[in-house]
């Protein structure tokens, strides 16, 4: 039973962070957001409303600066003001930004927001339980190691995640009549609009795939898509 103490100590952390990721995340949301109201993204909205046979999509304004699309684990779609304003200064065209939308969609429809959210605290448990158990046999050292090791395992989910909900933003983009050259053309700006300098860094290490690696995913699915219609 001692001998488990610390998975279990490591399972209910894991929990309670989980919990409390969630009503911090929502609080966060309700008082730093408000509808995005733009009439032209309202009709490229309302067009991939219509491909989806819903009634309609709805987006909102995160007011924080850095560049971003989030899924919210309610499934809640937001762009940050300085997206936003990226678009508003002719940076970002109203179809990149659709794409943006397209793509965090994606995120929602697949579960990834909801369970990310779980991965996050459970990885959080993982990492918790290994740095005591490697800590017993190499003090000092083993909980880096659990560090690392978890780190690797987030990013190569996360990747997972991205070329997922590519895909389906590819898929919507075709169906609403946009098609994928901006969702393309965006991938080429995000490293100048972000500020990211991810050339030099290993693509297992990243959290997001390459933009080379990004673009021929699309285009092999579109590749795929066509010759199967």
């Amino acid at each position: 039973m001692l001998k488990l103490t610390p998975i279990l100590l490591a399972l209910l952390y894991g929990l309670a962070m989980y919990r409390f990721s969630i009503w911090r995340t929502k609080r966060e949301l309700d008082a730093n957001s408000t509808e995005l109201a733009d009439p032209i993204l309202k009709v490229l909205m309302e067009r991939m409303a219509k491909a989806l046979d819903i009634e309609r999509i709805k987006v909102h304004v995160y007011e924080i600066d850095p560049v971003n699309g989030l899924a919210a684990p309610d499934g809640r779609i937001f762009i940050t003001r300085g997206f936003f304003n990226k678009y508003r200064a002719g940076e970002v065209s109203s179809e990149e930004m659709a794409t943006v939308i397209a793509h965090e969609l994606g995120h929602v429809a697949l579960g990834h927001s909801r369970r990310r959210m779980i991965d996050f605290s459970g990885q959080n448990a993982m990492r918790t339980a290994l740095a005591m158990i490697l800590g017993r046999f190499i003090p000092g050292v083993g909980p880096w190691i659990a560090n690392a090791l978890m780190s690797l395992l987030a990013a190569r989910l996360s990747r997972s995640d991205e070329f997922e909900a590519d895909a389906y933003a590819s898929a919507l983009l075709m169906k609403a009549g946009i098609g994928t050259a901006p969702q393309k053309s965006l991938f080429t700006k995000l490293e100048t609009l972000t500020g990211a300098r991810g050339a030099a860094t290993p693509a297992w290490m990243m959290s997001h795939p390459k933009t080379q690696q990004r673009i021929a995913a699309i285009e092999a699915n579109e590749a795929r898509w066509l010759a199967e219609s």
